[in-house]
């Protein structure tokens, strides 16, 4: 027998289900339109949320940074990796966030993996919402303390948890989502921060898809809600609406001092590339100077969910950009990205295990780049196949 019998048979299984996908290929920049397998469609998949990823100012700071600093920084940030792009990386978010430091990890995923671990231990409490971004998931399983989760956005059911918990442990760290990736909705900060005081919590907000996007030029659901000062870890992302790669925790000094003696992906892991911290630095002065980015992203994502709410599509509870079109059976979301990717919209099916068994559905990611031509290219595409698969 073949040690890897099992995992023929788990392929299998995907084709049978109709969940089985071969990865589309980009042969170019990931912008409004693209050219994915060598055919030219309209694109709703990226999370290049204000098109910085394509901007000449961004791409320019990238190259000027490579010319001076090389490829990649040749070691971890603790050693001989930390350079001087990489620090004043750091003080123009902090300056962006309105908060007082910021650290920079490779990764919003790293940052979750190696700020949890890193702020919690045996004998401290995660509180967690359920639908939490899977890299929250991998990072409370990381750490030593125990978790509890409390049901989506309930703060009835938030506050039972902590009645029933809090005084068995030394310290309570409560995490949610800013805004939540399947569904577009908000956290209700708010109520969480009033909880977090009232039962002497810590809270932690990852902010991957409000980072450009909710608050003033896109500061996020902090700024969004108008709580600075009162969530104790902003998680940002570098890679969606900023347009690059890489990380970020906003907090107090005296959490950033720790984080660099104890987060391990800081520890164990090369420090970000200049031409990624060059490009950043460019791409966030740009959002300090004008709001012209997350205006154009609202104007298009308004325009396109209303048109696609009109035709009768289902697209959920978002209060975002983010407009997923709910469907429910994986092997029909999946037939649905398939026909609008042969009409020339390309939007990726989301189904289990990244959302629950039944429900399936396209999540479209609107973009300040995409003009309204494209948009209606794809309200159009979407009533034709809507129809013919008796969506609508």
């Amino acid at each position: 027998m073949n040690n890897l019998d099992y995992m023929y048979k788990q392929v299998e299984q995907l084709k049978k289900d109709g969940v089985y996908r071969i990865l589309p290929i980009n042969y170019g920049p990931c912008t409004n339109v693209i050219d994915l397998n060598h055919k030219s469609v309209v694109n709703l998949s990226s999370n290049n949320y204000l098109g910085l990823a394509t901007h000449p100012v961004v791409t320019e700071a990238a190259i000027e940074a490579v010319k001076k600093y090389g490829a990649g920084t040749g070691s971890v940030r603790t050693i001989v990796g930390n350079q001087d792009l990489l620090e004043e990386l750091e003080v123009v978010l902090a300056e962006f966030k309105r908060e007082e430091a910021v650290t920079c990890f490779q990764s919003g995923l790293n940052c979750n993996i190696g700020a949890i671990q890193a702020i919690v231990n045996k004998g401290d409490l995660i509180v967690s919402d359920e639908l939490n971004h899977a890299s929250i998931i991998d990072g409370v399983r990381l750490s030593r303390a125990d978790k509890a989760v409390y049901k989506h956005s309930d703060i009835s059911d938030l506050e039972r948890v902590l009645k029933e918990k809090r005084e068995n442990y030394n310290n309570v760290l409560i995490i949610t989502d800013g805004v939540f990736s399947m569904d577009g909705d908000l956290a209700k900060l708010p109520e969480i921060v009033t909880l977090a005081k009232k039962y002497n919590c810590m809270t932690y907000v990852d902010d991957a898809h409000g980072s450009g996007v909710l608050g003033e030029s896109g500061r996020g659901t902090v700024d969004h809600f108008g709580l600075h000062g009162q969530v104790d870890f902003i998680i940002g992302t570098l890679s969606k609406a900023i347009g690059v790669i890489g990380g970020y925790v906003a907090s107090s000094m005296i959490v950033k001092e720790w984080l660099l003696h104890r987060a391990r992906p800081l520890l164990f892991s090369t420090a970000l590339p200049p031409a990624a911290i060059g490009a950043t630095i460019a791409s966030v002065k740009l959002l300090m100077a004008s709001t012209e980015f997350t205006d154009r992203l609202w104007e298009n994502a308004n325009y396109f969910k209303a048109k696609l709410n009109d035709l009768g599509f289902d697209t959920g509870h978002s209060q975002t950009p983010i407009t997923p079109v709910m469907v429910g059976e994986e092997a029909k979301t999946m037939e649905f990205s398939r026909e609008l990717l042969a009409e020339g919209v390309f939007v990726s099916a989301i189904v289990f295990p990244t959302v629950a068994k039944g429900k399936g559905r396209l999540r479209c990611m609107i973009s300040a780049a995409h003009t309204l031509e494209d948009l209606d290219k794809a309200v159009k595409v979407f009533e034709k196949v809507g129809r013919k698969l008796e969506i609508i």
